[in-house]
Parts: structure tokens; C-alpha cells; sequence
């Protein structure tokens, strides 16, 4: 890692309490704050029979944004712990790997919708006479929106670190998380961060269905901008939803300026290079932060006081070997093969359930039809595939090799990635409508929509993450054109494309729901495929098919992952690491 960036450290030169540290104290305790103010709503008594109507009021909007923004920032953290732990897993473990990357390769293509109508009852439950049941499962919504992304970036940034590194941190007897810490983190930075902003952009592309229930003919709305744009659209409100697509783009460039942008700046340390770029990322947000005290006093005081904690409770390696000691981590192993007992104990009832369910009820001329409908939504999954990438490809490499240009396209394409589907629907039903564009054609421009920005997003981070010295040899060797992107471009961002492609084509599918299926006011236009099939099915409460309609969906999405995307990511593996 190079050592020359700048890091989230205090000048030594401010060794007091300051301005700085006030604004850093009022931000801590205004989001605490807000935390509260926002999550008292959570706790609210709720009767399904008797749901309160939205206030459409415009004035109600920044209420209903802080409940939403405080939902997707809880489904995230779950998203960014789930992501990191079972890529770490998959990428350590062999036997978890042959479990993990398939049941993750399922899991992202089942719809939103599928996991609300399973969900909604079992939080309830849970919570009985009080709106916590509901609101864990839109949270629940929110997180399945947005964590395989992260999932599948974290594991092959973490199967792609460099052998000289790995055999560095074994020289030295690093134990698993000093490793974890040293390397293998810092390593996945770049990736882990562009993926987060695209998932969490993904978490808003899915807010209206998740705020917005409509299963088992009940429908209830959380208070919330999710909720809001979804009955601006059920009314044909375009006043509403103007106001409620404004105040989501100013959410999106406040979110940039205070988060994403500071810790991209952060993150430009852990880049693998001799030499610095010329023009590294920047933040006013983080170069403000580096001057305040209350950092290094918590660095200090309680960060350090934490790891020497955390390094006394890991068991210390051989010497030069890097392995733990033998015997030590029995305990781990027990507990992991007890999860997995519970967790195939579940799989296996839910099997039986869903087969009891569907005996007598799906006749073969009903499966085949719905199998038909998955072949139709699959020609339109791989056709945006590739019209994706040949669009997306050189735009993200170009964004890449240009900072300054990022600064200005990284919150464009956040608007972009985060922008709800549904609420272009005022437009493209009219534009469709007017042009006698047909419903199965213009499916595919709406599920592009959505899903084309997971390749975008990990493009630029592999192009941002190229060493500058592989660069300026480049340029050194004269390298331009094609020969520049056969020899450095091409191989350098192939892992994230593979990463980006999966992702987004596993997400295509679960847009395929509301993109196969748009309404507006009274206006509904209808695509032949199985998303619309889904979201039919799940309207009407439809138990029998909404578990084969999901189960075909999930067993074409395994397919076209196990036939194309393993072997493209065990390519990109064995061919293009950073040796």
C-alpha cells in the first residue's frame, strides 16, 4: 500500500480541542438525534385492519425522507456486515464456498416482492399490535436489495490479492485479523466502496415496494418517501411526485458530499502502487476532518485500548507460518457446523412446505407456461447484459482514468443508480404509449434502468484501482488504442466487470417485477414475462404460484450463474491477479 496518501489522521500541529471538534460533536449528536426523533415512529402501535392513509401533504415530505433514510442506513449496516463476513468466509474455506456462492447466486434473484409476502406475516408475529414487525420487514427488503452486490465484490477483491502480499503477512506471522486488518481489507477497499454506493443505491431503486405492501390483497404504507412516491403513482399525482423525486435527489448529493466522497479520499491510500496519481481524490469533508482533535484522542484513548483487546482474544500464529494454532479454533467449528445443521433443517422444511403447497394445484401445463415466460425475461436479462456493458464499459473506464471527471459523474451515476423505476413511469408509459412501442420491447429499457449501473460502478473501480506505475509504463512503452486496452485496461478490469455482469444480471431479474409491469394513473401496460407474472401473483395473494413462479426464477438464475459467471469469475482468478 502506498504511504504517501493522506489519512484520517489529525496534524500534529492541532493539539487541542478546536472549531473542528464542535462541528464534529453537533454532527455526532444531531444524528443521534435524528436517530431517535425518527426511530420513535418504529415503535407506534399498528392495527392491519385499520391502516392510516399518507398525508400528501409536500410539507410531510422531510419526515417521511428521514424515516426512509434511516431505514436504508440500518439495512446497510446489516448489508456491510453480512457482505464482509461470508465473502471472508467464502474466500477462506473451501467447503463454505461450495455453499455460500450458490445460495448467494439464488438469493439475489429472488424478487422483493417474494421475500415481503414471506416475511411480513413471520415480522409481525414477532411484533404483535405494533408497527416494528412491519417496519423489519421493509428494512428486510432494503437489505436484500442491497447485499449481494457487496457480497460478491468483498469475495473476489479478497480471492484477488496479490500472492507476494499474502506470502508478506505469513513472513511475518500475522494472525487472521491482523491479516484481515493489514491487508486483506485495505485491499478490498476500492471494490468494497463502489459496491457499497451502488447497493446502497439499489436499496432506493426498490423503496417504493418495500415502504409500499401489497401482499395477500392487504395493502399498508409506512410512512415514508418509498410510500409516498407509490401512492403519488397509484393517484397520478405528478405534483406529489415531483416533490417526491426532488427531495430524493437532495438526499443523494447530501449523502455524496458527507459519506461517499469523504471516504473515497480515504480509501485512495490503500491503492497498490509505487507512485501517487497527480490528481487524487478529494474531499472537503475529509480534509476538514483531518484537522479535528477529537480523532486522534479516540484513537488514542479507546480505538488502540480495542485492537491490543481484540489481538489478546485472537490465538497467535506459528512463527512464519501465518496458521493458527492447532486446537484453538475448535470452538468456531463446532458453532459453524451447528448453523449449518439448523440452517439445512430449515432449507429442508421449507422444501417439503412449498412441495405440500404446490401438490394438486400447479398442474405441468401451468409450470410450462410459467418456464416459458422465465425464457422470455431471460432474453431480456442477457440482452441488456450486453448492451450494458458495451455502453458502460469504456464510459467507466474513461470516468476512471479521469478524477476530475469523477467528481462530477460519481453523484450523476448515484442519481442514476438510485432513481426508482416507477417513478419514470409518467413518462415511459406516455412515450410508449404515444410511439406504439411494444410492452416486451420496452421491458428491456426499464430493467436497464435499474440494473446497467452495477457495471458501471464496478468498472471505475477497476479502472480507479490500476496502479499508476502500470499506467505510466504504459505510457513509457507508447501503448495507446487497442494495445493499451488488450495489455492493461482489459485484464485490469475484467474481475470487477465479472463482479458487475453478475450482479447486474442477478438484479435484472428481480426488476424484471416492476419493470414488465407499469402503471400509471389508469394506464397499465403488461410485458410477457415472469416478472409481471410475480408481481401478479403476489397481488393477489397467490401462494401455490408465487412458490413456482419464484422457484423457476431462482433455478434460471442458478443455471445461467453455474454455465457462465463461476467460470468467468475462476478465470479472472487464475488469470488476472495483481502479481
Amino acid at each position: 500500500m502506498k504511504s504517501t496518501a493522506p489519512r484520517l489522521a489529525i496534524n500534529e500541529a492541532h493539539s487541542g480541542f478546536g472549531w473542528i471538534d464542535v462541528l464534529v460533536l453537533l454532527a455526532v449528536m444531531g444524528l443521534l438525534w435524528s436517530a431517535m426523533h425518527f426511530g420513535r415512529g418504529m415503535l407506534a402501535h399498528f392495527d392491519p385492519a385499520s391502516t392510516p392513509r399518507l398525508d400528501a401533504s409536500p410539507s410531510q415530505i422531510p419526515y417521511y425522507a428521514g424515516r426512509t433514510l434511516l431505514r436504508m442506513w440500518i439495512a446497510f449496516s446489516f448489508s456491510l456486515f453480512f457482505a464482509v463476513s461470508l465473502g471472508y468466509l467464502a474466500a477462506k474455506n473451501r467447503l463454505a464456498r461450495s455453499i455460500i456462492l450458490p445460495a448467494l447466486d439464488v438469493l439475489q434473484s429472488v424478487p422483493v416482492l417474494g421475500f415481503l409476502s414471506a416475511t411480513v406475516a413471520g415480522f409481525m408475529a414477532l411484533f404483535p399490535g405494533s408497527l416494528l414487525g412491519v417496519e423489519c420487514a421493509a428494512i428486510f427488503a432494503i437489505f436484500t436489495g442491497q447485499v449481494w452486490n457487496m457480497a460478491f465484490g468483498f469475495y473476489h477483491s479478497m480471492v484477488t490479492i496479490p500472492t507476494d502480499m499474502q506470502e508478506a503477512a505469513s513472513t511475518y506471522g500475522l494472525n487472521r485479523w491482523q491479516r484481515f486488518r493489514t491487508v486483506e481489507l485495505p485491499a478490498s477497499a476500492h471494490s468494497l466502496l463502489w459496491n457499497s454506493m451502488m447497493s446502497f443505491g439499489g436499496g432506493w431503486f426498490f423503496v417504493a415496494q418495500s415502504e409500499a405492501i401489497s401482499v395477500m390483497n392487504k395493502d399498508i404504507k409506512l410512512p415514508g418517501l418509498g410510500a409516498y412516491m407509490a401512492q403519488a403513482i397509484g393517484r397520478g399525482d405528478h405534483q406529489a411526485a415531483f416533490w417526491a423525486v426532488l427531495a430524493m435527489l437532495a438526499i443523494i448529493l447530501i449523502s455524496d458530499q458527507l459519506v461517499w466522497r469523504p471516504l473515497l479520499a480515504w480509501a485512495d491510500k490503500f491503492k497498490v502502487e509505487m507512485t501517487e496519481s497527480a490528481t487524487p481524490a478529494t474531499s472537503w469533508v475529509y480534509n476538514l476532518l483531518r484537522g479535528a482533535y477529537i480523532f486522534r484522542w479516540f484513537s488514542k484513548r479507546v480505538w488502540q485500548a480495542l485492537k491490543d483487546r481484540l489481538q489478546d482474544l485472537v490465538p497467535r500464529s506459528k512463527a512464519g507460518t501465518g496458521q493458527p494454532a492447532v486446537g484453538r479454533n475448535w470452538p468456531l467449528r463446532t458453532i459453524a457446523v451447528a448453523l449449518a445443521a439448523w440452517l439445512g433443517f430449515e432449507i429442508l422444511t421449507a422444501i417439503i412446505a412449498a412441495v405440500a403447497a404446490l401438490h394438486g394445484t400447479v398442474t405441468p401445463a401451468i409450470l410450462g407456461h410459467i418456464v416459458w415466460l422465465g425464457l422470455l425475461t431471460l432474453l431480456r436479462v442477457i440482452a441488456m447484459t450486453i448492451f450494458a456493458t458495451l455502453i458502460w464499459t469504456p464510459v467507466g473506464v474513461w470516468i476512471g482514468f479521469q478524477p476530475r471527471v469523477a467528481r462530477i459523474a460519481q453523484p450523476l451515476a448515484q442519481i442514476g443508480a438510485s432513481f426508482p423505476v416507477n417513478m419514470t413511469f409518467p413518462i415511459v408509459v406516455g412515450f410508449f404509449v404515444a410511439t406504439h412501442t411494444p410492452m416486451n420491447w420496452g421491458s428491456v429499457l426499464l430493467i436497464a434502468m435499474g440494473t446497467q449501473w452495477y457495471i458501471l460502478f464496478n468498472v471505475i473501480a477497476g479502472a480507479m484501482a490500476i496502479p499508476n506505475d502500470l499506467k505510466e509504463a504504459a505510457r513509457i512503452y507508447g501503448l495507446r488504442n487497442w494495445d493499451l486496452w488488450r495489455t492493461l485496461i482489459l485484464p485490469a478490469i475484467f474481475p470487477f466487470w465479472v463482479t458487475g455482469a453478475c450482479t447486474a444480471a442477478g438484479g435484472a431479474w428481480n426488476a424484471s417485477i416492476v419493470a414488465e409491469l407499469a402503471t400509471w394513473g389508469d394506464t397499465t401496460l403488461k410485458a410477457d414475462g415472469l416478472g409481471a407474472f410475480i408481481a401478479t401473483v403476489t397481488k393477489s395473494g397467490d401462494t401455490p404460484l408465487i412458490i413456482a413462479s419464484i422457484g423457476v426464477m431462482s433455478l434460471f438464475v442458478l443455471l445461467m450463474n453455474r454455465l457462465i459467471w463461476r467460470r468467468l469469475y475462476t478465470f479472472a482468478e487464475r488469470r488476472f491477479r495483481l502479481d
